[in-house]
């Protein structure tokens, strides 16, 4: 009896399982390649493409513009959209004020993306090859005061410096290489810089150069896993291109010129334009080392600084969306808007040349001992905004008697042009994107601007923690500047992130940086609506 009762059960099991396999033939389950494509449909779904600028390297520790390291590479700390200091590696950091120490306690388990882990070695090895002078090392000027770096175990990390550097911790957010795939290499050209790997919440799977960087999340990623699967950097440099890829659905975002944004939003009701402001400038900037014109008049900065229509700017090229420049902190808490502002002044410009002993000849130009006032200004060809502020102060400059001329360049030729749009900036200490540029022999100096009194201002500021002596540092970096100025400011310029209105999770009100870069501090929380 057993043994029938069993071949009943095995007779119906069988018999059920031919049903359900009718049941599927007869399409209730989905073939390999319906499957496929499913998958490969949720893929895309859950992936955003993002119109970016061309890349030949990414390498946070020598490179400070790009904008791609924060979603690679971390930190020991990070900011917030209110730009001020968070936890990131680094669970906790302590600093000691008599010997200008500070501890940074790394959290316990943290690994690269490729399994290895993240340890104080690697925060030691990413701060000694920034310092080291055979790197060249975009950002050395931001860690110089590094004088020794000590390693107590695998998660705490000592480091000393030669003195106060009150903007020091904010530097800490610098994306920490991994010392087991770098040492003994030579960091300018070794291939990490086109297979980059870091603990950021994505990591570099595929590099189609000229064309696409495709990253993945970070599964592992110390804030929790991001919610997008997949970001693609597609290459599109050029601002209206990349309108018509958001048109056409090629691109999920980008940042645009005004006059595409205002274009995107007036022909796509469903997508979305974020325009949000930065501490991002630009200026004219002369060479006073390399021009002849300003290495023997540098005195012009000032005076031709009077005879550009800031205002006029801001609304032509910028379409408002911008604000009248006149210090490089401007957006800081330090600043002193009690300076000179250099105001639109063309018959001020013109009194002062002819104090300064400049004429009109017979052609109309001003000349001075057999010296025309005559020069150019580059812009970077890839750069719209900046070829048309360019034109304009050129233009401006010419209706005024100063025979002007402004090019796009591919390329600019720090040491023998005359001047340039330059652009600057940063949302975060005021020691930031100052010392580094206007101290005499700082490393980003590049048009040879030399003032003893501007080094001892932000000297004094950069080393003070007191937020009165600061200030008065600060103020007096400014005063003094306004007496002999690095640049002509033009304009801070916003920055318009257009997509297609299924990205959710950004902070439009938070300050961006220079070339707007910022808005993917947070990516990990980023979600793609379906």
């Amino acid at each position: 009896m057993r043994k029938q009762n069993l071949l009943r059960v095995v007779a119906l099991a069988t018999a059920m399982t031919m049903g359900l396999a009718c049941l599927s033939g007869c399409g209730k389950s989905a073939t390999k390649e319906e499957k496929k494509e499913e998958s490969k449909k949720t893929e895309t779904e859950n992936t955003l493409v993002y119109g970016s600028g061309d890349y030949t390297a990414i390498n946070p520790a020598l490179y400070e513009h790009g904008e791609i390291n924060s979603l690679i590479f971390a930190g020991l700390v990070a900011h917030d959209e209110n730009n001020e200091i968070v936890p990131a590696l680094a669970d906790s950091w302590d600093y000691d004020e008599d010997d200008c120490e500070w501890t940074f306690k790394l959290k316990e388990g943290l690994t690269f993306q490729d399994g290895e882990p993240v340890t104080s070695k690697d925060v030691k090895f990413t701060l000694e090859s920034i310092i080291d002078p055979k790197n060249n090392s975009e950002i050395v000027s931001n860690y110089q005061d590094i004088e020794e770096i000590e390693c107590e175990d695998d998660t705490t990390v000592d480091i000393k410096l030669k003195k106060e550097n009150v903007a020091f911790l904010d530097y800490m957010t610098i994306g920490i290489l991994p010392e087991h795939l770098l040492a003994e290499k030579d960091l300018a050209t070794d291939e990490f810089n086109q297979k980059p790997i870091g603990a950021g919440p994505y990591k570099l799977t595929d590099w189609d150069e000229g064309q696409s960087i495709t990253l993945e999340r970070f599964d592992d990623y110390y804030a929790g896993t991001p919610k997008i699967e997949k970001v693609i950097f597609k290459i599109v440099e050029d601002s209206d291109a990349r309108l018509l890829q958001l048109q056409s659905g090629d691109i999920d975002m980008a940042q645009l010129t005004p006059k595409d944004a205002k274009a995107y939003k007036e022909n796509n009701k469903d997508g979305k334009v974020y325009n949000m402001k930065t501490a991002d400038y630009r200026a004219i900037a002369y060479n006073f080392s390399g021009s002849e014109l300003f290495k023997k008049y540098p005195e012009l900065s000032n005076i031709l600084s009077y005879g550009i229509n800031r205002e006029a700017i801001v609304k032509g090229t910028l379409l408002g969306e911008g604000q009248v420049a006149y210090s490089p902190i401007q957006k800081n808490k330090f600043n002193d808007d009690s300076i000179e502002k250099f105001d639109y002044n063309p018959d001020k410009m013109k009194e002062l040349l002819e104090k300064d002993g400049w004429k009109t000849n017979a052609l109309g130009w001003y000349e001075k001992d057999g010296t025309e006032l005559s020069f150019t200004i580059n812009a970077m060809a890839d750069d719209q905004l900046r070829v048309d502020m360019a034109n304009m102060c050129a233009e401006m400059l010419k209706a005024q008697g100063v025979r002007v001329q402004a090019e796009a360049k591919k390329e600019l030729d720090w040491a023998g042009q005359d001047a340039c749009i330059i652009g600057w900036g940063s949302p975060f200490d005021a020691d930031d994107h100052t010392y580094k540029i206007f101290s005499s022999d700082a490393g980003d100096n590049y048009t040879g601007y030399a003032n003893k009194k501007v080094d001892a201002a932000l000297e004094k500021a950069r080393t003070t923690s007191d937020e009165k002596e600061r200030k008065d540092a600060y103020s007096e970096f400014l005063n003094v500047m306004t007496d002999n100025m690095p640049y002509t400011f033009i304009a801070y310029i916003d920055a318009d992130y257009a997509m297609n209105g299924k990205v959710k999770g950004i902070t439009e009100n938070t300050l961006l940086g220079h070339h707007g870069v910022g808005i993917f501090y947070n990516i990990a929380d980023w979600e793609i609506e379906q």
